[in-house]
C-alpha cells in the first residue's frame, strides 16, 4: 500500500489539509496517510524541537509527503520554520522546487489585456543552495560596526541537475533567469552550466533574462513563458509573482522533488496565514492542487487531471473563498470540489 506522510502544521495548514485529504481519499487510490500532527509550533514551544530523527524516518518510509504550512508569530526569530522546511529539503535532498502557475478563470487575472492573461508556466527553483543555504554570520551585533554576511552558494553539481530537470519538464521552452551581470561568480557558474545544458537539450527552445527584466515581462505578458529556471531566492520571489498573476497565493501549489531518488514533498505556497487562521475562510485550492501534483507523482495522471478539472469547475461556478471574490468557507469549497470530482 502507498503511504503518504502528512504534516498539517500550523495556522491554516490543518484547515486546508483536511479538504485536500478528502479529495485524495475520494480518488480511491488506496493511499494510507501517516499523520505527524505533533510537528507544529505548539510542540516546539513545549520541547524546543521542530523535527526529530524519528519523524524524518517516518517521512522517508513513505512514497511522498504532504505539508500544510509551518509558522507562528509567537515564535518570532526562532529557527523553527527553518528547522522544518530546510531540514526536509536538505535531508531528503529535494533539490527541485516546482511551482506551476495556471490561470483557472479569466476573472482572477489582474492584467487588463485579455490576450495576455492566460498564464500557464512553471517556476523551477533550485531548492538546496543559494542565499538560503544558511552559510554566513553576524559580528559586533547591536553595535554601529555590526556586520552581517549571507553566502550565495552555487555548485556545479547543484546547478547542472536543476537545469536538466527544467529541460525535462518543458513543453516548448526554458528561460534561465539570473543576475550574472552583477553577481559575477555564481552568475558565471550558472552561465557555464546553462551553455552545457542547452547543448544537451538541442530540441528545446532556450533563452536567458536577467531577473529584473524577467519580472517586468512576467507582469506584462506571462503567456510568453513556459518554464523558468532560476536560483533559490529569485525563484522564491518570481513564483509569488506568477501566483498573483494566476489568481493569488490561495491557488498556488508546489512540489519539492528529487527526481533521482523519487523523494517528494508537496505543499501549498501560501504559508500559515495567522491573520485568518481559525476563521474558516482559508482557500483550500493550493492544498488540493498540491494533492494533484502528488497524485501525478504517483503515476496517476488521469486522476490528477480530474482534480484540476474539479477545481476549475468550482472556480467557474463561483464556489470559492473570499480571497477569490466568493463567500464560501474552507470546508464548503472542499465539498464543492468533491461534488465536481464525483460528477460523471
Amino acid at each position: 500500500m502507498t503511504t503518504i506522510a502528512v504534516i498539517p502544521g500550523d495556522g491554516i495548514g490543518p484547515e486546508v489539509i483536511g479538504p485536500a485529504l478528502d479529495v485524495l481519499d475520494a480518488l480511491g487510490l488506496g493511499v494510507r496517510t501517516d499523520v505527524l500532527d505533533h510537528v507544529n509550533a505548539e510542540a516546539y514551544l513545549r520541547t524546543g524541537t521542530a523535527l526529530t530523527g524519528a519523524d524524518l524516518d517516518r517521512i522517508r518510509s513513505g512514497e511522498a509527503a504532504l505539508l500544510g504550512a509551518v509558522g507562528d508569530p509567537r515564535l518570532g526569530d526562532t529557527p523553527y520554520v527553518r528547522e522544518v522546511l530546510t531540514t526536509l529539503r536538505l535531508e531528503l535532498d529535494l533539490y527541485v522546487n516546482y511551482r506551476p502557475a495556471r490561470l483557472w478563470h479569466d476573472r482572477l487575472s489582474p492584467l487588463r489585456d485579455p490576450s495576455r492573461r492566460a498564464i500557464d508556466c512553471v517556476i523551477v527553483r533550485e531548492n538546496t543552495e543559494g542565499l538560503y543555504s544558511g552559510i554566513g554570520g553576524v559580528t559586533r551585533t547591536g553595535s554601529p560596526q555590526e556586520v552581517a554576511i549571507d553566502v550565495d552558494l552555487s555548485t556545479r553539481h547543484g546547478v547542472s541537475r536543476v537545469l536538466d530537470f527544467a529541460f525535462s519538464v518543458a513543453r516548448r521552452s526554458v528561460c534561465l533567469v539570473d543576475k550574472a551581470n552583477a553577481v559575477r561568480n555564481g552568475g558565471q557558474l550558472w552561465q557555464r552550466c546553462w551553455s552545457e545544458a542547452v547543448a544537451r537539450h538541442p530540441h528545446v527552445e532556450a533563452s536567458h533574462l536577467y531577473v529584473d527584466t524577467a519580472a517586468l515581462r512576467l507582469a506584462t505578458d506571462p503567456t510568453a513563458f513556459d518554464v523558468i529556471v532560476t536560483n533559490n531566492s529569485y525563484g522564491d520571489i518570481l513564483s509569488d509573482l506568477t501566483a498573483a498573476l494566476a489568481g493569488g497565493l490561495g491557488v498556488a501549489a508546489s512540489a519539492n522533488l528529487n527526481p533521482a531518488t523519487g523523494r517528494a514533498l508537496f505543499e501549498p505556497v501560501h504559508g500559515s496565514a495567522p491573520d485568518i487562521a481559525g476563521t474558516g475562510t482559508a482557500n483550500p485550492f493550493g492544498a488540493i492542487l498540491s494533492v494533484a501534483l502528488l497524485v501525478e507523482h504517483l503515476g496517476r495522471t488521469e486522476e490528477a487531471d480530474a482534480v484540476r478539472r474539479a477545481v476549475a469547475a468550482a472556480v467557474a461556478t463561483g464556489c470559492v473563498t473570499p480571497d477569490l471574490g466568493g463567500s464560501l468557507g474552507t470546508k464548503e469549497v472542499g465539498t464543492a470540489v468533491l461534488a465536481k470530482l464525483r460528477r460523471p
